[in-house]
């Protein structure tokens, strides 16, 4: 059976749970990318649930090599009726990212059936392969200069760290986001890459002492003064 501590909340992807901030920071990217945006983050959303719904790691690591072949395959072959495909069929591959370099992504979630236990060096791994969703997002969206690396990895080790059960390990996760992030919210974002910024700042905000609820207006009004300024 998976580890229980390595489960994550799943986000919706049908609307059953509403994400207001998500929303709202999805009309901060560009309209030529909004749609990739949305379409990278339902394929987060569907590798989330997929761990979610898995009990036996057997069974998760054959699921998921499905989702590596189906990515693949993507650059050499139209996406069959799977609706994640398909959007980043149409919204993704056109703005010049493999469906092949998607599969880091992959390798990121991999980790938490992997691993019994998550340490320092299986929260890296994690980190840097699921962080590359910012990576693929930059390059649809035009983003210029920006930290999309350790803005990535920040933000997966920030949600790992809000998502797991045991204290030890929530702790060396946000030991491990922290600096990822402040590296971040340091920089002023380009245009293009200001959606990927505030999904940082979100992040980090989550990682305060005493963070105020999703949706708060001094959480709304931080990630709109980013929208403005890119800081």
């Amino acid at each position: 059976m998976v580890n229980a501590a390595l489960m994550l909340m799943v986000r919706s992807m049908t609307g059953v749970v509403e994400d207001p901030e998500r929303n709202l920071i999805l009309t901060y990217a560009l309209a030529t990318g909004r749609a990739g945006l949305a379409a990278l983050l339902a394929l987060d959303d569907a590798l989330a649930k997929l761990l979610r719904t898995t009990r036996e790691p057997a069974l998760g690591q054959m699921r998921l090599a499905w989702w590596r072949e189906a990515l693949e395959k993507l650059d050499h072959m139209p996406a069959p009726a799977e609706p994640v495909l398909k959007a980043l069929e149409a919204e993704v591959l056109r703005h010049g990212v493999t469906g092949a370099s998607l599969v880091q992504i992959v390798h990121g979630w991999e980790v938490l059936i992997e691993e019994e236990a998550l340490g320092i060096d299986a929260m890296r791994r994690f980190g840097e392969g699921r962080g590359q969703l910012f990576v693929a997002a930059g390059t649809l969206l035009g983003s210029k200069g920006d930290p999309l690396e350790a803005a990535g990895q920040g933000w997966a080790l920030a949600d790992l760290a809000g998502n797991l059960q045991a204290e030890e390990e929530r702790a060396i996760a946000r030991d491990l986001a922290r600096p990822l992030l402040d590296r971040a919210a340091g920089a002023r974002w380009s245009r293009g890459g200001r959606a990927l910024g505030a999904l940082a700042h979100r992040a980090r905000l989550d990682l305060a002492e005493a963070p105020k609820a999703a949706g708060a207006p001094s959480r709304v009004g931080r990630l709109l003064w980013h929208r403005l300024t890119g800081r």
